[in-house]
């Protein structure tokens, strides 16, 4: 046997594994959770940021004209920035900022969806009980749910020989009836199996409507209310144009006659803003008390 030949073998020789370390467990840092959550704010903030900078920057230069009628962002700060900055000043009884007039809205509109949540409610609860009665009411409801908000205004005035009444009834009448739809269709929706184990289990009407009907409509129910209160905050403004008062809607039918167009710009993005946050808000209770099945 050569030498070489000897060298072979000897390579053939299992040689001992290498011992396997473990690298250190790299612990995440004390930031990670904040940057994770500032990417997610940025995610959402700086779109619409960008498109708002967009639009004004379109807006700017086309009533930058002077043929224009309307004025220019900058015109509108220049002619309006106290109303911004400062929304719930007094001067007067009259005289006030536009954070007291939304709220002396949203007071009508408390009242006016308030009422019109829980009589629409109660009364989809019934009828969506029986299915002769859905027949029977069905297209009743679906006409009046077409008349517009202002079309009710001339009724509540003669009925209620005043305008505060008569603004409220117009925000329940225009607000009640998707929710008497939506609740009795939420109703017929509840399984056979959910009004089984209320019979085995002997439930009277009020504990099944609070134990079975409401958590088990309840998306049908938030979905009415949701459209209710966006009906509401638009019925209001249009009433209040009319009826008067020191409410949003009237402020700005007072702008418009004053030819102070910048305060009306002004006002609609507070009516923007805060009928965004209404449709939030019940958007959210009906996901607490739905448990999330709410949209």
């Amino acid at each position: 046997m050569t030498v070489t030949a000897l060298k072979r073998k000897s390579d053939l020789t299992p040689k001992p594994a290498a011992p396997v370390l473990a690298l250190p467990h790299r612990a995440p840092g004390r930031l990670a959770p904040w940057r994770k959550r500032g990417a997610a704010l940025a995610g959402a903030v700086l779109p619409p940021l960008a498109v708002l900078a967009l639009l004004l920057t379109i807006w700017q230069v086309g009533a930058s004209g002077d043929a224009s009628g309307l004025p220019t962002p900058a015109q509108v700060w220049a002619d309006s920035a106290e109303l911004i900055l400062d929304p719930f000043y007094v001067y007067g009884t009259q005289d006030i900022g536009l954070g007291w007039r939304v709220l002396t809205s949203l007071e009508r509109v408390a009242y006016g969806f308030g009422l019109a949540a829980v009589v629409g409610v109660l009364t989809g609860a019934v009828i969506g009980q029986s299915a002769l009665m859905m027949r029977g009411f069905d297209p009743i409801f679906q006409i009046l749910r077409t008349v517009p908000p202002l079309a009710w205004l001339p009724i509540s005035l003669a009925a209620f020989m005043d305008s505060g009444p008569s603004a409220i009834f117009v925000i329940f009448i225009t607000a009640i009836w998707p929710v008497i739809i939506n609740t009795a269709a939420g109703v017929r929706a509840i399984p056979q199996d959910y009004r089984n184990v209320a019979a085995v289990l002997r439930l009277n009407q009020v504990e099944f409507f609070w134990k079975i009907m409401v958590p088990a409509a309840a998306p049908y129910i938030f979905s009415g209310l949701r459209i209710g209160v966006g009906l509401s905050w638009l019925a209001i403004v249009a009433a209040e144009m009319l009826t008067g008062g020191v409410g949003i809607g009237f402020f700005i039918w007072d702008a418009w006659n004053s030819s102070r167009l910048s305060d009306i710009i002004v006002a609609l993005v507070y009516i923007g803003g805060t009928g965004f946050i209404l449709d939030r808000l019940v958007g959210w209770i009906g996901r607490v008390v739905s448990r999330g099945t709410a949209a």
